[in-house]
């Protein structure tokens, strides 16, 4: 299991997809593959006001990931010691099994190289002691990064905050 956890604060997120952005930018990626997106979910109306939800989708990073089960040349992979699923580039042959293995469809297809892509929480960024290039651009904070006890604390007090709110305005 990956060591690390990308959390999203929904009541935070306005979609603006400057975390989708910078993922492209960061992995030179041309049109089509999209390593993390933002789904809008509604609008739906609450009372008379029309409300939309933004989801933030990557590569979650399984303990077992299918798509490197999957991969016949060894080019999926997992880091041993943080659990990270990577694409070996050097290593794909463009067979498109990961991608059909994924339930998730983390891994893309970049039809200018002809071999997959897929989040892998920016690693070489990781690695120089940086945040994943979407957390760091993320305009609201509403994407936070790190070990995994750390963001389930994170959403612990989060929750709490939110319990607080809701026994307060019932006085």
């Amino acid at each position: 299991m990956s060591k690390y956890y990308l959390f999203q604060d929904v009541k935070k997120c306005i979609g603006c997809s400057t975390c989708e952005i910078q993922c492209k930018n960061n992995k030179e990626l041309p049109p089509g593959p999209r390593l993390c997106q933002i789904i809008q979910v509604g609008p739906k109306f609450i009372g008379e006001v029309p409300r939309a939800s933004f989801i933030f989708m990557s590569c979650f990073h399984c303990e077992n990931p299918w798509c490197v089960a999957a991969c016949p040349t060894g080019a999926m992979q997992q880091r041993s010691r943080d659990g990270i699923v990577f694409v070996d580039k050097d290593l794909c042959v463009g067979c498109k099994t990961c991608i059909s293995a994924c339930p998730w469809g983390a891994p893309q297809w970049n039809q200018n190289t002809g071999k997959v892509e897929k989040c892998d929480y920016c690693k070489d960024r990781l690695d120089q002691g940086l945040e994943p290039a979407c957390v760091s651009t993320c305009t609201t904070n509403c994407l936070k990064f790190g070990r995994v006890e750390d963001m389930t604390q994170i959403r612990r007090e989060r929750h709490a905050k939110y319990i607080a709110s809701l026994e307060n305005s019932a006085f």
